[in-house]
């Protein structure tokens, strides 16, 4: 433990800090995060595949869009979030779409964190989904 406090005692300097050295150092170099892009895309549509027909082409146009619409971003903060979100998404799918118990509902925090156009959007993205998975009347009986 002395020799890890040594280093970063000598590691501190009189110049300022500059956060874009600093942040460069903090996260993976860029062709790690177009490996982890490819990866995790590859794995998202695989994972699509266990879903009903209805549920996987809803979820790979949306995921195929997200991720187009994000390929030039270059703030590290925004792409290490992007992909987080995304991960939990995919650590998130059942393994079993038919088993309902899979499902989770949204957490509230996630709810107080949204911004009103958001809350808008999951609204009608609710109601979207209802017109779908509405059973018909040959189902019911």
């Amino acid at each position: 433990m002395y020799s890890t406090l040594v280093r970063l005692a000598e590691s501190a300097t009189t110049k300022p800090l500059n956060l874009l050295q600093a942040s460069a150092t903090l996260y993976p170099p860029i062709p790690l995060i177009v490996l982890a892009y490819c990866s995790l895309y590859r794995r998202l549509l695989r994972a699509h595949r266990r879903l009903p027909i209805e549920m996987r082409s809803l979820g790979d146009a949306y995921v195929k869009d997200e991720f187009r619409r994000h390929r030039e971003v270059n703030n590290p903060v925004h792409v290490m979030g992007f992909l987080t979100q995304w991960k939990m998404y995919l650590d998130e799918l059942p393994r079993d779409p038919s088993d309902s118990r899979n499902f989770k509902k949204l957490d509230p925090t996630v709810f107080e964190k949204m911004s009103a156009e958001q809350l808008g959007q999951l609204y009608e993205f609710m109601h979207a989904t209802k017109e779908i998975w509405k059973p018909t009347s040959d189902e019911t009986s």
